[in-house]
C-alpha cells in the first residue's frame, strides 16, 4: 500500500532517512527542510514522487502555507510526520532568553502549527495518521536538557489531548519516542556559556560526556526510521513507539518510580476529599 506523507525536518536524520525509504517504496513526500540544498539527489532521482519546500516551523503562516498547498499538490495526505526540531543544552540558568524562546518556538509552537495545519484537511479526507516526533526524554528528564524536556513533554500532553478530539474523525497520533540514536542530534545541540558554578554538579557530568554529548548513543537511525514505517500498519495505532533499548529501560524506570511515588501518597490524597 502506497501512501502520500508530509514530513518536516529532512535534511538530515529521521526525516531524511524516512524521506529516503519511503520513496524507494514507491510513496509520495512532500519534504520541509530550512534551507535548499540537502535533498537535490532524491530530487533527482524521484522528481515525481518528491516535492521539497523551504520552510521554518517557527514562521505560522508559513506552515499554514506549506501544508494548505502540499494537501492541495497531492490531493490527499495520508500521514504527517512533525519531525523539525534540535536540543538545547545547559543548566536552567545558564540558557539565554532568546535561546529559551527559539527552542520552544521550534520544538512545541512549530509542531502545534503542523498539527493545527494538518486537521481540517484530514477532517475533510475522513482521516489520517500524525507522527509526532517526540524523544524517551517526552517521559524522563537529564540534567542539562531542563528546556529540551519542557519542549517534549508539552508537545506529548498537546498530543494525548486533540488525540481525544480528533478521534470521531478518523484521525489518529502516534509519539515517536526514540532514544540516543546516531544521528546529527547531538552536533545540532545548542550549548550556552557555561557557568562555573555547575562544573562540579551533573550538569558538568553531562557536559563532559565523550565528544561533548551528553550521553553514549545506541540507537540505529535506519532500524528505527523501518519501525517507523512498520507502525503504520498497525492498526489501532500505537499512540507512542519506543525505539531503542536504552530508551524502553529508562523511561521503564521512570514510570515505575512514578507510579511507586503515587502509591505512596494514596492515603493523603483521598484524605482531601469532600465529606460526602
Amino acid at each position: 500500500m502506497t501512501r502520500n506523507w508530509f514530513i518536516t525536518g529532512t535534511s538530515s536524520g529521521f526525516g531524511r532517512i524516512l524521506t529516503e525509504k519511503l520513496l524507494a517504496r514507491g510513496d509520495r513526500v512532500t519534504a520541509t527542510l530550512r534551507k535548499p540544498g540537502p535533498l537535490d539527489d532524491l530530487v533527482a532521482r524521484h522528481p515525481d514522487m518528491l516535492h521539497v519546500a523551504l520552510l521554518d516551523v517557527t514562521d505560522t503562516a508559513a506552515v499554514r502555507r506549506a501544508v494548505d498547498e502540499a494537501f492541495a499538490r497531492m490531493g490527499r495526505i495520508d500521514v504527517v510526520v512533525n519531525n523539525a526540531g534540535y536540543g538545547l543544552f545547559g543548566a536552567a540558568e545558564e540558557v539565554t532568553d532568546e535561546q529559551i524562546g527559539h527552542q520552544i518556538a521550534t520544538n512545541i509552537v512549530g509542531s502545534i502549527d503542523v498539527i493545527r495545519a494538518a486537521l481540517p484537511h484530514m477532517r475533510a479526507q475522513g482521516g489520517g495518521r500524525i507522527l509526532q516526533v517526540s524523544s524517551a526524554g517526552g517521559q524522563l528528564a537529564h540534567p542539562g536538557f531542563s528546556l529540551y524536556h519542557t519542549t517534549k513533554w508539552g508537545i506529548e500532553g498537546f498530543v494525548e489531548a486533540v488525540a481525544l478530539e480528533v478521534a470521531p474523525f478518523g484521525i489518529d497520533f502516534t509519539i515517536v519516542e526514540p532514544g540516543a540514536t546516531k544521528t546529527k542530534f547531538g552536533e545540532g545541540l545548542v550549548m550556552p556559556k557555561p557557568m562555573p558554578a555547575y562544573d562540579d554538579t551533573p550538569v558538568g557530568a553531562m557536559r563532559r560526556g565523550a565528544g561533548g554529548t551528553p550521553f553514549g548513543v545506541q540507537g540505529d537511525a535506519e532500524k528505527s526510521v523501518d519501525a517507523i514505517i512498520a507502525s503504520m500498519d498497525a492498526s489501532p495505532a500505537p499512540r507512542r513507539l519506543v525505539l531503542g533499548g536504552s530508551a524502553y529501560t529508562r523511561i521503564r524506570e521512570a514510570l515505575q518510580k512514578r507510579l511507586a511515588e503515587l502509591e505512596a501518597q494514596k492515603e493523603t490524597a483521598f484524605s482531601v476529599d469532600a465529606d460526602s
